[in-house]
C-alpha cells in the first residue's frame, strides 16, 4: 500500500525542540564522538550555549570550536566554565565510553539532569518520523545514503550521523519542515533501544560487544528487542534471514535471492557506475545505478530504496538519490586513485566487514597486490573474534597489524596484536607501531593499499597520502 500525500508534504507543526525549552545550555562529556558531535551542532545551530569534554582534540573538535561550542581537554572536576553551572537550565550529555570523570562526578552530585546520547535521539524520535538504522555493518553508509536521498528529494530530513558523509561534508542533516528524521541506531550499551522508530532498516545482527551483552543470543535478543519498537503503523525493512519479528509491516531484502521481498541482481559496469536490476516484490527496475562500489554497498542501497519505496516516494528521485551518493569518510574512501596505485581507508572493525572489504577490492582490482595496515579496535573484540579475524586478514597479500586500540577498556593479559599476528597465514606480515608506519611506506608506490580500524588509524591517512603523492611523482 502507498503512503498517503500527507507523509510526503513538509510538516509545518514539526518542532523537536520544544522538548528542550527549558534549557539554555548544553555540556557533553565526549563532545568529540562522532555521534555526540552531530548532536552538538543540533544544539548549537538552535541557538542554545553548546561546550564540553573531550580527551584530545581531533578534527571534529577542531570544527565545532569553530563554530562556536566551548571545548576543553583537561578533566577540570568542579571548575565548570559559568555558562554551564546552573542546573536547571544546563542538560548535560554524556557517552558511555568515558567511564571514570571528575566533571561527571560533579553533575550527578549537583542535581544536573543528565542523558545518554542515545536517550536524546530517542526524544527527537518521538516528536517525528525516526527512520532508524540498525546493523553491526553498514549502518553508518546505510544510513547516510538514506538521508541523502531524502534530502535530494521534496520530502528533505533532517539526521543525525555516524559518520561524515561526503555529500553534506558533516555528520548533521537540517530541515525546518521534514517531519523526517533518520538515525543510526548504535546497538553498543543497548543505545539503540532508547529509540521510538516510524520505520527502521535493520542491516546485520552478527554478534559484536560481547563485553556489554555477554553472549551471542544475548545480543541477537537486543536486535529482537529493537525491531519491537516499531511503531504499529511503521515499516521495518531487514536482511533476509535475521527473522526479526515487529509491531508493524516487515519486508525482507537480499542480493541475488529469489525469496526476499526486494533483491538486486545482474551487476554490471555500466559508464563508470556499478549497475544492477532491482526487484520491488513482482515489479523490476532495470539498470539501477550505484554511486559506491561494492556488492555490499549495493545491498545497502537496496534497503533505501526499499523503505523509500514502501513510503511512496518516486523511482525518479529514488535512482537519482542512489546514483549522485559519494559515500562516507572512511567507509571504503579513496584517498588515492591512480592507474599504478589505490590507497583505501575504511573503518571495518570487525570480520564481516573486513571480508567485504576485501572481496570489493579483489573484484574491483583482480590481481591486484593488496598491503593492508590493520589495528584491532578493543581488547575484548579482538579476543571473542581473533580466529575469525585471522582467516579474513590471511586474504591479505601483506598484512601490517598495528598494536590494539583500546579505547575504554584495560589491557588483557595475552591478547595482544603479536597472538593474533601468529594465527594469520600470510606469507608476508609483521608488527608496526605507528611511527614506524610512514617509513615503511617511503618506497609504496604501486598495487592496492588499504588502512583498515575504528581506532586513530585515521590520523595516519593524510600523512600516507602525502608520501605516497611523493612516491608517485618520481
Amino acid at each position: 500500500m502507498r503512503a498517503s500525500t500527507s507523509l510526503m508534504r513538509a510538516n509545518p507543526l514539526y518542532s523537536p525542540m520544544r522538548q528542550f525549552e527549558k534549557y539554555q545550555s548544553i555540556y557533553f562529556i565526549g563532545i568529540g564522538g562522532i555521534g555526540m558531535s552531530a548532536l552538538a551542532r543540533y544544539f548549537n545551530q538552535n541557538g542554545l550555549t553548546v561546550g564540553g569534554y573531550d580527551k584530545t582534540p581531533s578534527p571534529l573538535t577542531e570544527q565545532l570550536s569553530a563554530e562556536g561550542c566551548a571545548i576543553h581537554y583537561d578533566d577540570l572536576g568542579a571548575d565548570i566554565p559559568t555558562d554551564f553551572l546552573n542546573n536547571q537550565s544546563t542538560l548535560v550529555i554524556y557517552t558511555p565510553a568515558i567511564k571514570k570523570l571528575g566533571e561527571m562526578s560533579f553533575f550527578q552530585a549537583g542535581g544536573f539532569t543528565l542523558m545518554k546520547r542515545a536517550e536524546v535521539l530517542g526524544m527527537l524520535t518521538r516528536q517525528s518520523k525516526g527512520l532508524c538504522v540498525a546493523g553491526t555493518h553498514g549502518k553508518t553508509t546505510t544510513s547516510s545514503l538514506l538521508a541523502f536521498m531524502l534530502d535530494q528529494s521534496t520530502w528533505k530530513c533532517n539526521a543525525f550521523l555516524g559518520g561524515i558523509a561526503t555529500n553534506f561534508q558533516s555528520n548533521l542533516v537540517l530541515s525546518k519542515s521534514s517531519e523526517y528524521t533518520v538515525i543510526e541506531a548504535d546497538e553498543f550499551d543497548r543505545s539503540f533501544l532508547h529509540l521510538s522508530p516510524f520505520a527502521s532498516i535493520i542491516t546485520a545482527a552478527d554478534p559484536d560487544h560481547l563485553d556489554i551483552y555477554g553472549t551471542a543470543e544475548q545480543f541477537k535478543e537486543g536486535f529482537r528487542q529493537f525491531a519491537m519498537k516499531l511503531d504499529p503503523r511503521g515499516i521495518c525493512l531487514q536482511k533476509e534471514g535475521l527473522n526479526l519479528a515487529s509491531l508493524g509491516k516487515t519486508f525482507t531484502y537480499a542480493v541475488d535471492s529469489s525469496t526476499a521481498d526486494y533483491s538486486v541482481t545482474n551487476f554490471q559496469w555500466k559508464e563508470g557506475f556499478l549497475c544492477g536490476d532491482i526487484r520491488l516484490k513482482n515489479t523490476w527496475w532495470k539498470e539501477v545505478q550505484f554511486g559506491l562500489p561494492g556488492i555490499h554497498n549495493a545491498e545497502n542501497a537496496l534497503a533505501c530504496v526499499a523503505l523509500l519505496h514502501e513510503l511512496g516516494m518516486s523511482e525518479t528521485e529514488i535512482r537519482t538519490g542512489v546514483k549522485m551518493f559519494l559515500g562516507v569518510k572512511r567507509r571504503f574512501e579513496y584517498i588515492i586513485r591512480s592507474e599504478k596505485l589505490v590507497y583505501v581507508d575504511d573503518y571495518a572493525h570487525h570480520p564481516q566487514e573486513i571480508k567485504a572489504l576485501i572481496s570489493s577490492i579483489r573484484l574491483l582490482y583482480p590481481g591486484k597486490k593488496i598491503t593492508g595496515i590493520f589495528q584491532p579496535h578493543l581488547f575484548s573484540r579482538t579476543k571473542d573474534f581473533a580466529a575469525d579475524f585471522a582467516a579474513e586478514l590471511s586474504e591479505i597479500d601483506e598484512l601490517i597489524l598495528m598494536p590494539i586500540y583500546p579505547a575504554r577498556e584495560e589491557p588483557m593479559q595475552g591478547v595482544t596484536s603479536e597472538w593474533l599476528l601468529s594465527m594469520c597465514k600470510n606469507q608476508h606480515k609483521s608488527i608496526k607501531k605507528a611511527s614506524e608506519v610512514l617509513p615503511y611506506l617511503s618506497q609504496f608506490n604501486d598495487g592496492i593499499l588499504l588502512t583498515i580500524g575504528a581506532g586513530d588509524i585515521d590520523r595516519l591517512v593524510r600523512p600516507i597520502q602525502e608520501i605516497l603523492t611523493i612516491n608517485l611523482a618520481d
